[in-house]
């Protein structure tokens, strides 16, 4: 599952959405997805981000690998100084746990940008 394939499969539930939704796509060892779990939804700007909340389905559904994915209300793909820190964190946390985090996908106006590649 390729950034361009999670774009396509989440783009009709974040498009309109008013507030941030912080999104863990989990993904078994071939990166096909085995679950979807809205793990925050925030507010205009911003989305409360926990390391336990991201992965707590991504064990469950034993996972080898997760794609984080948020949405700007606003529009705008420019990922934010935060932005950077938390997908740093998840990073972190994700490497003690076994879980890769694969990348971070930032949504805005039919478009993306893909934080860890980038900044990571």
């Amino acid at each position: 599952m390729f950034a361009q394939d999670v774009y396509e499969l989440m783009k009709d539930f974040l498009e309109d959405k008013d507030r941030e939704h912080f999104i863990v796509v989990s993904l078994d060892k071939k990166n096909q997805q085995t679950n979807i779990n809205a793990s925050s939804i925030g507010t205009l700007n911003s989305a409360l981000v926990h390391p336990r909340e991201i992965f707590k389905t991504a064990i469950v559904a034993n996972a080898c690998s997760i794609r984080c994915v948020h949405n700007q209300p606003f529009g705008e793909v420019t990922q934010s100084r935060e932005d950077v820190e938390v997908t740093k964190r998840l990073v972190e946390a994700g490497n003690i746990l076994g879980i890769e985090v694969f990348n971070h996908i930032i949504f805005g106006d039919r478009n993306y940008t893909l934080l860890k590649n980038n900044y990571i």
